[in-house]
């Protein structure tokens, strides 16, 4: 079995063994014995001490291995086990099982994301599961997951990567759904990025899986006034997106944002940042990303029911130009075994910071380290336009199922 191994998890933590209780026992009330019987009590006790230590002994040494073995059955028990298993810390097992779906035969998934269909000819980036270490990720069971989300609602919020991941999640449910017709764009619209809601119906679970596109997460604002004439929009860092109220009283919700926080997409086309009415023209974009997710925090602490719904944040995931003019995109034929610095990301960290700081319990979709081997996994020219590539966003199916695979294992988890 082929496997590419990843780096030593930064977030990798050491299993604490608290101290056991010990037993204590009162005096019994003594009547007059022989010195000989009193003798061979004590004998007696002398010669079970030493075995009730080595009995205890044994057990504290196997309960953790024991611990470990079982939660590769059925369902991980990812909640009490996270110090034991970092599930982003794993290695790309090749796997005949995958891909789960068949892209064209998805109405949901995007044309330009479907690659066999654009013309790749080769199927071995399909092939691959993700392994953590030392833990395993629940099979894809499509049933269970549907039952699971019976009356409830999945809202994706964030860029194209999100839309990706949105679109990979109805795919995969889709593959249990008898009546395939009962699953549908509740407007009618089709796929495209340039709709800013889209909304998929399950209607006979009674759910929906919702995508909210909100590529900064704070809003974007054309043409202010007062400003030197080079600022043409500017991103309000203390301004949660305007359609933000539309995203509460969802049971999952998922967010992500990074790709857009970059030179190109932000001052080359005039758009600055702003904090209250004071337009920050030196503001580096690490500070202001920053600053956008405590603005996110303050409001998942103030307007998330923590009874009802349970936040992710999905982490940045690296792309694999060849060059930094995103112009040269060279698709490898399988993973590759060195990441050369993908597994890190600044973005990636401060979203690590500050979701450590809330008080509303939200998990982390680790997934920079796990993406940073899949070269072989972007569109590149087999995007619908071969004239643009793109080593940025990724084939359906793909990496984003696995991302999905994840999602839905906490959540069967903490149901």
């Amino acid at each position: 079995m082929s496997t590419f191994n990843r780096s030593k998890s930064i977030n990798q933590r050491t299993l604490g063994v608290g101290t056991p209780r010990t037993a204590s026992f009162g005096s019994p009330r003594v009547k007059l014995a022989s010195v000989s019987q009193w003798f061979r009590w004590l004998f007696v006790i002398g010669a079970l001490f030493p075995f009730s230590i080595a009995i205890a002994g044994g057990y504290f040494y196997l309960l953790p291995s024991l611990t470990q073995a079982f939660q590769g059955f059925g369902t991980s028990k990812f909640n009490d086990s996270m110090d034991e298993c970092n599930l982003f810390d794993g290695n790309w097992v090749s796997d005949e099982r995958y891909p789960l779906y068949n892209a064209s035969e998805c109405p949901f998934a995007e044309q330009g994301f479907n690659c066999l269909g654009n013309g790749r000819r080769d199927e071995d980036y399909l092939r691959w599961r993700w392994k953590p270490k030392r833990c395993d990720i629940p099979r894809f069971n499509v049933h269970e997951i549907l039952e699971r989300l019976r009356n409830k609602r999945v809202v994706f919020v964030g860029d194209s990567m999100s839309r990706t991941q949105w679109e990979s999640l109805i795919c995969l449910l889709m593959t249990g759904v008898e009546d395939k017709n009962s699953v549908y764009e509740v407007n009618n619209h089709n796929i495209t990025k340039r709709i800013r809601f889209l909304s998929v119906r399950f209607n006979s679970f009674n759910f929906t899986v919702e995508f909210f596109r909100s590529v900064f997460l704070v809003q974007h604002v054309w043409m202010p006034r007062h400003v030197p004439r080079r600022v043409r929009s500017t991103l309000k860092l203390d301004k949660l997106d305007d359609i933000s109220n539309q995203w509460v009283n969802s049971d999952i919700l998922i967010f992500n944002t990074g790709h857009w926080w970059v030179p190109e997409k932000l001052f080359e086309t005039g758009c600055y940042f702003q904090v209250a009415n004071t337009v920050r023209l030196g503001m580096s974009i690490p500070v202001a990303f920053r600053m956008a997710l405590d603005t996110w925090a303050s409001w998942v602490e103030k307007m998330i029911d923590t009874n009802r719904t349970h936040v992710f944040f999905r982490s940045y995931e690296p792309s694999h130009w060849s060059e930094q003019s995103h112009r040269l995109c060279n698709v490898t034929n399988l993973p590759i075994s060195e990441v050369g610095g993908k597994n890190g990301s600044v973005f990636s960290d401060t979203i690590l910071e500050v979701v450590k700081n809330l008080t509303v319990p939200t998990t982390v979709l680790h997934v920079t380290s796990m993406s940073a081997f899949r070269s072989d996994a972007h569109v590149g020219k087999w995007n619908g336009n071969p004239s643009i590539p793109d080593c940025s966003h990724w084939c359906l199916p793909g990496v984003p199922d696995m991302w999905n695979e994840i999602l839905l294992s906490y959540l069967l988890s903490h149901s």
